[in-house]
């Protein structure tokens, strides 16, 4: 079990690795590749993430007040070549503060190809779904799919199970885009 779980991991990193390499230099630099010392914070990226979302769907800010709580990942990387993987690491946000800190991870299979990095935000409508996804190991369903952030996009997508994600692309190039399967980790900070 543990040479399974090994594998998944490296090739995990090695999908990731793929996705890097894909963006040239100047998008690498928008996304705080470079220098350790000019790579921004978590904190930064949240705040840069969120704008993103406002930008693309102005909408999105009265999600972001009125919701439980949320959780943002800033960069998800995804990559893939027949098999593929998304890996991502984020804050969950519960009335405005920080209250723990998240990761994803994705393992697919079927008919994708490329790479692209993308943001992601699940927000919450009440605290069963919030303490659900802060149980430790949540995990989407297969079936599910997020909504593209774009104008208007937020007004008419509705909460399932309690969850609403959005997406918002910021680069590369992947024929697949779902979240079915990922696969959430949560450590509460304190």
């Amino acid at each position: 079990m543990n040479t399974i779980r090994s594998f998944n991991y490296w090739a995990l990193a090695f999908i990731a690795g793929i996705c890097i390499a894909s963006f040239n230099t100047a998008e690498a630099a928008k996304f705080g590749f470079g220098k350790k010392k000019d790579k921004p914070t978590m904190e930064e990226q949240i705040k840069a993430a969120m704008e993103r979302f406002k930008e693309k769907d102005p909408s999105l800010e009265k999600r972001f007040k009125e919701s439980v709580g949320y959780a943002i990942f800033p960069k998800v990387y995804k990559a893939g070549i027949g098999f593929g993987g998304a890996i991502g690491n984020g804050q969950v946000i519960e009335k405005g503060k920080h209250v723990g800190d998240t990761s994803l991870k994705q393992a697919t299979v079927g008919f994708q190809l490329g790479g692209q990095a993308y943001s992601e935000v699940i927000f919450f409508h009440d605290q069963k779904a919030l303490d659900t996804f802060k149980s430790g190991n949540f995990e989407f369903g297969a079936q599910v799919s997020a909504v593209a952030a774009d104008a208007g996009a937020s007004d008419d997508a509705s909460f399932d199970q309690g969850m609403m994600v959005f997406t918002v692309e910021i680069g590369g190039l992947m024929y697949e885009a779902t979240v079915g399967g990922q696969k959430f980790s949560y450590k509460e900070v304190k």
